[in-house]
């Protein structure tokens, strides 16, 4: 068959190589004309990448473009766009395939979710929007494997399958500049459960609406956490069917939002089968998180410094705030997702917070809403990552948390959030 793969990141690289080695004739497709493709590949890079895809029999969409993208130019090939995920699940040889889904909290929850069916002697692979290529795991799977899938809506927006058991954490208002709509968003994430049966479990947020909405989209079996009889927390311990697993204290993941998660990732373990208390104990008492998620970078002079670039949205750097009772420096600002920033300004002003640093373009904005909620000490943080931590290091004091919890995207000054949270350890770690 003819294959377009439009877009040649990480994701589409390894499209290439799988069709490719299938034995289909593919072309790379790219906005960029000096891509490093594979000698001999076909193309078709510039300004006209997108010209003329009915010529092919299926278009492979990378998971950042909205299908949208591609109908503008070809408003007849809608029925030829695939994406590397509705592939997977359309040949993955096993059934026991978690989806996990949410607006923050996805990559915890599917790594402590990995991590528990590995402890309970599961062979799991984790793949997805975590950053591993769903291709790169195929051939390795068997009918006994166990597959947790970490899901965007971007690469939900068109999913056509429904894991077996399917996760929704916590949903706010997220990428509303690249969905159409808070509606949109919401129907891509649906699109986990759409397809689901009798025979299949999905797990909720009990404490959210929107998530239970989401959640109810197909005929399954229906699971809240944070409640009974999914796990929850009661008198500081994480409980499920009247076992303890752990106490909240015992938790190495900072913050209570990460309650939530763990409660989200036991809940699918049990569910799953794994109802061994000392195997999920053992990695809710030792794993630490993710990079760029409340990651302790060091501390200097009584002050510790915590990377949280990961949360792009004022409701992560909500509870990245309240993770610490420590006063605290904090630095917001960054490119625009389309959020409103009062209700993060209300919590910046009920905290024991000494400065906020504003940086980015959404400097101006998060300024009058903090001036709206009568929040009044904040400072401009400066235009490169080393004068936002001079800054910072200046005005925190011994006992301090200085804290890069944005709230925003990282587009105006830095390529994404990893890289606005290296260059952040970067200078951290240059202080003297």
């Amino acid at each position: 068959m003819k294959i377009a793969v439009v877009g040649y990141g990480v994701e589409g690289a390894a499209s290439y190589a799988y069709f490719t080695h299938q034995g289909h004739e593919v072309t790379i497709c790219d906005q960029a004309t000096d891509l490093a493709v594979p000698s001999g590949a076909q193309t078709q890079l510039g300004e006209h990448y997108l010209d003329n895809l009915d010529r092919f029999d299926f278009i492979i969409r990378t998971a950042g473009m909205h299908p949208s993208v591609i109908l503008d130019k070809n408003p007849g090939v809608a029925g030829k766009i695939t994406t590397q995920l509705n592939h997977f699940m359309q040949v993955c040889p096993t059934k026991n395939v978690i989806g996990v889904t949410g607006t923050k909290g996805k990559g915890t929850t599917s790594t402590l979710i990995t991590k528990m069916l590995e402890a309970g002697r599961k062979q799991v692979f984790l793949g997805g929007n975590i950053g591993v290529s769903l291709f790169s795991f195929l051939d390795k799977l068997t009918p006994d494997s166990w597959v947790v899938l970490e899901l965007s809506s971007f690469q939900l927006i068109d999913f056509s399958f429904s894991p077996h058991i399917a996760v929704c954490l916590m949903v706010v208002p997220e990428h509303l500049n690249w969905h159409t709509d808070m509606a949109e968003y919401i129907s891509a994430k649906s699109q986990l459960f759409k397809f689901q049966t009798a025979e299949d479990i999905a797990i909720y947020f009990a404490e959210s609406d929107t998530s239970k909405q989401i959640a109810s989209a197909g005929s399954s079996q229906k699971v809240p956490y944070f409640a009974s009889p999914g796990a929850f927390v009661q008198a500081s311990n994480i409980v499920i069917e009247n076992q303890v697993v752990c106490a909240t204290s015992e938790l190495k993941l900072l913050g209570e939002h990460n309650w939530q998660n763990a409660c989200a990732a036991v809940t699918a373990a049990w569910y799953a089968g794994l109802h061994d208390i000392a195997a999920l104990k053992s990695v809710l008492s030792s794993f630490s998180g993710l990079e760029h998620r409340l990651e302790l970078v060091r501390e200097l002079n009584g002050v510790r410094y915590y990377n949280d670039s990961f949360g792009t949205t004022p409701e992560t750097a909500i509870v990245a705030i309240q993770a610490f009772q420590n006063p605290k420096v904090v630095i917001l600002g960054g490119s625009d997702k389309g959020a409103s920033y009062d209700q993060l300004a209300h919590v910046v002003a009920g905290s024991n917070i000494r400065k906020v640093l504003l940086i980015g373009e959404q400097a101006d904005r998060i300024r009058t809403a903090l001036e709206a909620a009568g929040f009044s000490n904040f400072d401009p943080g400066g235009g490169t990552m080393e004068m936002i931590v001079a800054k910072a290091r200046e005005v925190a004091q011994d006992g301090d948390v200085v804290l890069l919890s944005t709230g925003c995207a990282s587009f105006d000054m830095f390529e994404n959030y990893k890289d606005r949270g290296n260059k952040f350890k970067v200078a951290v770690n240059s202080l003297s």
